[in-house]
């Protein structure tokens, strides 16, 4: 006959395991002896290493006394439930690392893959990660609202990216996120920034007119406002040179 000690150790679980089994009404709590201790038996030692058994591999506790009870076609049965109930798990906690990879992987989290290559060539070039991350959170809510139009967004701004003049121009927008609003300097950066856009055509201006909203247009203006100091002033200053706005310009004069 064994103390409770000596069963927890045959079974490969704790005391602490035993008592809850016993609790739980999976396995009979046997009379004390004359010395007041409960001793158990082999049948007990079998009965505790099945309810491990079926424990370990995910069984519920409110189903095992069924499983110990059960003939073997309802076994069968109960364990191809269990079976189905496991793998139904297995592939949400899949999809919950899937998410925290997503978590880990930055601009991947809330972004296709060739606006993380283009944020990856903007670094790559060299510009700062606060004009960056700027971008980043642009696209995101781009990305949310038109989905299907970031792969024309992206290749428009690869595209940039190829053009040493608009490539000094985001070096200097980097550079002016720091500069106070009466700095001299913004009218040189407006300057910039209207050549460039004067040397659009009006076929590049009406492709971009009709795949982005004015709301979402409103709101990545109010982003840019809300985070660069200079923004109202560069925005007057452009429109003082012939265009309003800023995500999505529009010519008023000229």
């Amino acid at each position: 006959m064994l103390t409770i000690g000596q069963l927890a150790a045959y079974a490969g679980v704790t005391v602490r395991a035993v008592r809850h089994y016993h609790a739980k009404g999976l396995l009979p709590e046997p009379e004390r002896d004359h010395s007041g201790y409960r001793r158990y038996d082999a049948h007990a030692v079998v009965e505790l290493i099945k309810i491990r058994t079926l424990a370990d591999a995910g069984v519920p506790l409110a189903r095992v006394s069924e499983l110990l009870e059960a003939d073997e076609e309802e076994f069968t049965a109960a364990v191809a439930d269990i079976d189905r109930r496991l793998r139904a798990e297995i592939r949400e906690k899949q999809r919950h690392r899937e998410r925290v990879a997503k978590l880990a992987a930055g601009d991947s989290l809330a972004l296709p893959p060739e606006a993380v290559a283009y944020l990856d060539r903007m670094r790559a070039l060299g510009f700062p990660e606060l004009l960056v991350g700027g971008e980043r959170d642009s696209w995101i809510l781009v990305a949310a609202q038109l989905p299907e139009q970031m792969p024309f967004y992206m290749t428009m701004k690869q595209q940039q990216l190829d053009d040493p003049a608009t490539v000094r121009l985001y070096r200097d927008l980097a550079d002016a996120i720091t500069w106070e609003e009466d700095d001299p300097r913004l009218e040189g950066l407006r300057d910039q920034l209207v050549a460039l856009l004067d040397a659009v055509t009006p076929e590049e201006w009406t492709q971009q007119d009709e795949t982005m909203s004015d709301e979402l247009a409103a709101l990545l203006d109010s982003v840019f406002l809300d985070s660069v100091p200079v923004a109202p002033r560069l925005m007057k200053l452009l429109e003082e040179s012939g265009w309003r706005g800023w995500t999505k310009l529009e010519r008023i004069s000229g």
